[in-house]
Order: C-alpha cells, then structure tokens, then sequence
C-alpha cells in the first residue's frame, strides 16, 4: 500500500512530464495521465480560450473548471492559486485583481515552476510570482489572502485535510475559496483506485463528494456553496485499459460518478449572497441550477 508521500512523489514525478507535453495531449487524457482517447477530445478542462486574462502559453490543458469565474476577485486584493502549474488561473487572477493586486502561484512541480515564471517574464507580469512549495504547508504568510483557488489539484494529494487547513490559515477573516475539484460519487472499481496512472489523472484519488465537502466543514469554512457541478466520462478506449467484460458494462451502467465540482466557501463571518439549499449541514448551501449561478 503506498504512502501519502509515494503518492505525492507519484504525482511530483508526473506532472515534471506532463509539463512538456503537447496541450492536445492532456486534452485528450485524465488530467495529462492515464494515456489518450481518440474518441473524446477535452476530457476534463472548460474551454478558456475566450476568457479575459488568458495566456495561451500557460494553459496545459490540465484544469477541470473555471474556479477564477466564480471566485469574487476584487481590484487590489492578493490571490493565492494552490498547484498554479504554468500559470494559466493566476493569469487570469491577475486580470481581474489588476495592476494594484497580487497573485501568488504555489506548485511543488520544479518545470512548473520553470514554466510559469518564463511566462509571467514574457508577459511583463510585476505583479504574479510563483513560489516552490508544498500546499500541505504553504511558503505564506497567516491571514494575509483574500482569495483562494484551485484547479484539479486537491484530488492529486492524499491530505486534504491539511490542505484546507492550510487555506483556512492563509486567508484572511471574511476572505473565500473558489476551488474546482475531482468528486466521486459510489466506490471506484478496484483496477482504477489501484492504478498509478489513474492517481495522477485526477481520478483514484478523488474521494467522496459528501467526504470532500465535510472536510471543508471540518476545517471551520462558513458559507459551503456548489457553484458548479459537471459529470466526468472516461472514453471507454482509455477505460479498456483498466477494466475488461463484465467489469467495464458495470462500471458504465452503474450508480458510480465522476464530477467535476467547483466550490466556494468563506473563513469568518457568513456574508455570501447565495441561495442557501441545505445538503445536510448545520451551515451550508449549493447553487440551485435556476438561480442563474451555475
């Protein structure tokens, strides 16, 4: 059974390649991992290309959402992107904090790092760096963020818990969340939770939606909202790989799911303008596809 830090190292060790790979390859993957589809092209990511602030060099293609979309960012405040990659979110971060602003970007991946600094060097970006770091224990200061996100990152580490109590810590009272996430719902065949590739394609080591959620809760977030939420189908050409017979037509045909969620939630005081729907929680709501947030 491999540790967390054989997980972590699993991933370090992955995403150092997938940095150099084609985007039409991670596209066409789990996140860049667990090999190419030919029948389905942009498995996981939202389509950025029309989004403000976009740098067509610092997307690889590895997100699942568009948590900048939903995340509030205000002119002027300081926005920490957690597993920043090449750069692509804080980018668009940045366009919406504006010159008075600060992005900070924090990915353990060294050729990430790499990557995104050369990018913010040719855009002429003074106001993003992007610190080497682990966000179990992120290099920033106690209450100091007022926006925190995230894309397809959380469900790659194994302590989540830490990592929301890490975000707890960074942010400032009143500050938020905006993170898009891989969620299960119902148990993963065993061929796929087992499979090295499938951890770092944003898919084994996914958890349960309600566990995801109560981690937040646990880590003392008010305001828990769904602002968005999207099934995940894996092709059957890359699911064939894992799963034969039997195993597949059950896994295709059965109650198990993969989402995609995007999630916001608030350190202190509960100021959210959200409809409130309870899913369970003493404090908590989802967004109502009808209200016109999703």
């Amino acid at each position: 059974m491999p540790t967390q830090e054989d997980l972590k190292q699993l991933v370090k060790e992955k995403y150092s390649q997938i940095a150099n790979q084609e985007i039409k390859v991670n596209l066409s993957s789990c996140c860049g991992a667990g090999g190419n589809s030919e029948e389905v092209y942009n498995i996981m990511t939202d389509d950025y290309t029309e989004v403000e602030g976009h740098v067509q060099d610092a997307d690889l293609g590895l997100g699942c959402g568009l948590p900048t979309q939903f995340a509030k960012i205000q002119a002027g405040q300081t926005v920490v992107d957690l597993g920043s990659g090449a750069g692509n979110d804080a980018f668009i971060a940045r366009h919406e904090t504006g010159p008075t602003g600060k992005v900070i970007g924090v990915d353990f991946v060294t050729e990430m790092i790499k990557k995104a600094r050369t990018n913010a060097d040719k855009m002429g970006f003074n106001n993003v760096e992007f610190r080497y770091g682990d966000i179990e224990d992120m290099p920033i200061t106690d209450s100091s963020v007022d926006v925190v996100v995230s894309n397809c990152v959380l469900n790659l580490l194994p302590a989540k818990d830490k990592i929301f109590n890490e975000i707890q810590r960074v942010l400032k009272d009143g500050g938020h969340f905006s993170i898009s996430d891989i969620v299960l719902k119902g148990a993963l065949p065993e061929a796929l939770r087992q499979s090295a590739e499938m951890y770092a394609g944003c898919v084994a080591g996914a958890i349960q939606k309600t566990d995801y959620l109560d981690l937040i809760k646990e880590a003392g977030f008010n305001n828990i909202t769904i602002q968005k939420e999207k099934p995940i189908i894996i092709p059957d050409d890359i699911l064939s790989k894992y799963l034969q017979g039997e195993a597949l037509a059950s896994f295709k045909n059965g109650d198990t799911g993969i989402f995609s969620i995007t999630v916001f939630a608030q350190k202190g005081k509960s100021t959210s303008k959200y409809k409130a729907i309870d899913f369970g929680f003493e404090q908590g709501a989802v967004c109502d596809p009808n209200s016109g947030c999703c």
